[in-house]
């Protein structure tokens, strides 16, 4: 038996050295040798026994670097920005933030009263307010409410008397701060809306509490308080004084004639505000507003009302298109009376008419008929080419230029005086008296024209009224061949019913005429009463022309052959004339019903009062002037009498002669 190999000795894997940790003494397959890697820079083979290079980490200052650099870059960025906003920027940021913050409204001046010449307020103002809005509270992140001007536009358009949809967009006007939903509201009105936001303020609180969004649709409806124009009377002497607008400027007659001295000066506060609501602690500043000055007019309110009365009254019987009376002192030029009708109420402008706005006494122009020859009969004695006694045959008819003339009715051959022309109102007398004037039809035109012109013809009044016109008086050369005998007795020029009975006034004062006036003055927010300045005055006549006139004026209304027997006053000496022309229709152009008129003075022996009536177009009953508009001169006339108290006439007119017989 051969012999046994002894066992093999086993050897320790000098890579895997035997330690607790390597699980020696454990029986199992050795793993494989690894191979030394090459050494670097050498090719094949293993550098046994070497021990291999250690990992160095890399160096942090680079990253160090890199990030403070984006640092020094972000401060710098912020550092810019904040320079520019406190030092480049800044007032414009602290304009924004101020805006923002602060509220500024308008102070309106408390505009001045008008009053009659007795100081009794025409027109005046009361407390009111103007109803605004913050429209940024009413966007959905600050009312908390998607639809926020819907539901606030539907709370507050029945209170106010406004248009849902004109509301909305009023309150969604976008980057706005302030808006203007309704103009002078009474303070009911902001009451009602008061007690409304109250309550909306309420609900959002308690909604708020529970975890609601507590909207409040309401929260950004203000006021502002200012006046309000209100007229005591109502409708009187609505022509003259006009209206207000609801921006507060004058809209029509005194009111827009004289705005900047009843305006005065609105003033301004500026406060702070939040959530739409003043800070109290915050600083305010304010301008205040500088009232406006009294108006004293020299209208006389009962007069006023007696004849704004007697004319509407008139008007509706007569279904007539309108009518005016105008009642002047003689010898002043003030206007105590200027009524028309229809009127309308300044309170209530929704009800008015177009027709009745505006102040026809002085915008409305017409032929004034017979009234005019007054202007003739002047002329023909100033420049003495007749005197009252002179002697003229009237004939039915009369052939001048391209027609034949007439008076207002047929008659057979009139032997008059110039008097009794007058007296009579007949138009081929008056053509035939002023046919004396110059050597030829055209010099005399040329003589009457310039007395027409110093009566006032022509030209404004001088009350500086807005909208007044001049009438219509055309040159001489222009005249056509009807205009120069129609003209002399008052067809085929035209003025107003001022000018008409500034007319009459001259005569009743000597021949002088006075511009007529309608203010007396001012009384300025320091109290002090400031009057106007005195009228233009120029002499129109002789005193003798005057007083010859007055006194064959009286024939019209005290003789019982004159055309003005109903004007007649007991206790008083009246002159007048009546007057009865073809009226032009202001939409056709063309001749078309009547224009009645009646003009005169009392007492004729101490002339005070000029009472001036005329009515267009009547349609029912009469429509002669002595008829329907003498009457109404009584009535006025008795009445001014009356309230100044003006003594009864201490003597009896005298006669002058009416005709005459042929022959003598």
């Amino acid at each position: 038996m051969p012999p046994k190999e002894p066992p093999r000795r086993r050897v320790p894997d000098p890579a895997r050295p035997r330690n607790a940790a390597s699980g020696a003494g454990r029986s199992g397959p050795r793993p494989p040798a690894r191979r030394p890697r090459s050494a670097p820079g050498r090719s094949g083979g293993t550098a046994r026994g070497r021990a291999p290079r250690a990992l160095r980490l890399g160096s942090p200052r680079p990253r160090l670097r890199l990030v403070g650099f984006g640092l020094t870059v972000v401060m710098l960025l912020f550092t810019a920005r904040l320079l520019q906003v406190q030092a480049v920027d800044a007032s414009a940021y602290a304009a924004k933030a101020e805006k923002n913050r602060y509220l500024e409204y308008t102070v309106a001046a408390e505009r001045g009263e008008i009053t009659d010449r007795k100081g009794v307020a025409l027109a005046t103002s009361v407390d009111a307010h103007n109803i605004t809005a913050d429209p940024k509270l009413f966007t959905p992140e600050d009312s908390k409410a998607p639809d926020a001007p819907q539901q606030a536009a539907a709370l507050l358009a029945p209170i106010l008397g406004k248009d849902v949809d004109e509301l909305v967009k009023k309150l969604s006007t976008p980057r706005s701060r302030y808006t203007v939903l309704a103009y002078r509201q009474t303070p009911q009105v902001w009451k009602q809306i008061k007690d409304l936001k109250t309550v909306f303020a309420e609900k959002a609180a308690e909604d708020g509490a529970n975890g609601g969004p507590g909207a409040n649709v309401l929260a950004g409806v203000l006021q502002e308080p200012t006046t309000k124009r209100v007229y005591p009377n109502g409708d009187l002497a609505a022509g003259i004084l006009g209206f207000v607008s609801d921006d507060g400027k004058g809209g029509g007659g005194l009111e827009s004639q004289l705005d900047k001295e009843l305006a005065g000066e609105d003033g301004k506060i500026r406060y702070a505000q939040a959530g739409g609501r003043r800070v109290p602690t915050a600083g305010s500043s304010e301008i205040p507003a500088v009232p406006g000055s009294d108006v004293e007019l020299t209208i006389d309110r009962d007069i006023q009302w007696a004849a704004q009365r007697a004319i509407a009254d008139q008007v509706e019987k007569s279904k007539a298109d309108r009518g005016y009376v105008i009642v002047q002192n003689t010898r002043t030029g003030e206007l105590l009376a200027m009524a028309n009708a229809p009127g309308y109420d300044p309170n209530d402008l929704s009800r008015a008419g177009s027709a009745s706005l505006g102040n026809a006494a002085l915008q409305d122009v017409y032929e004034p008929g017979s009234t005019s020859k007054v202007m003739s009969m002047a002329a023909v004695l100033e420049e003495k080419a007749a005197t009252p006694g002179t002697h003229v045959v009237v004939p039915n008819r009369l052939h001048r230029g391209d027609r034949l003339f007439k008076d207002d009715i047929d008659h057979p051959t009139w032997y008059l005086t110039l008097n009794g022309v007058l007296a009579k109102s007949s138009n081929i007398g008056t053509i035939l008296a002023t046919g004396q004037l110059g050597e030829t039809q055209a010099e005399s035109n040329r003589v009457l024209y310039s007395y027409l012109r110093k009566f006032g013809l022509g030209s404004k009044t001088g009350l500086g009224y807005p909208g007044e016109s001049p009438g219509i008086l055309a040159h001489p050369k222009d005249w056509s061949t009807s205009q120069q005998y129609t003209i002399p007795f008052g067809q085929g020029l035209s003025l107003n019913a001022v000018q008409a009975a500034s007319v009459y006034s001259t005569i009743a004062n000597g021949g002088v005429r006075v511009a007529p006036t309608l203010v007396r003055g001012a009384k300025g927010a320091d109290g002090r009463f400031t009057a106007v300045d005195a009228p233009e005055e120029n002499r129109v006549v002789s005193e003798k022309t005057a007083r010859t006139l007055a006194t064959m004026l009286e024939s019209v209304v005290d003789d019982r052959e004159g055309t003005g027997t109903r004007a007649a006053i007991p206790g008083y000496r009246v002159a007048g004339k009546t007057g009865t022309a073809n009226r032009v229709d202001p939409v056709r152009g063309v001749y078309q019903g009547y224009t009645a008129s009646f003009a005169g003075f009392a007492p004729a022996d101490d002339p005070q009062i000029t009472v001036y009536c005329a009515i267009q177009n009547p349609t029912r009953g009469s429509y002669f002037g002595g008829q329907i508009c003498g009457p109404i001169y009584k009535q006025v006339m008795e009445f001014a009498l009356k309230t100044l108290q003006t003594p009864p006439s201490g003597s009896k007119p005298p006669r002058l002669p009416v005709s005459f017989q042929p022959g003598e």
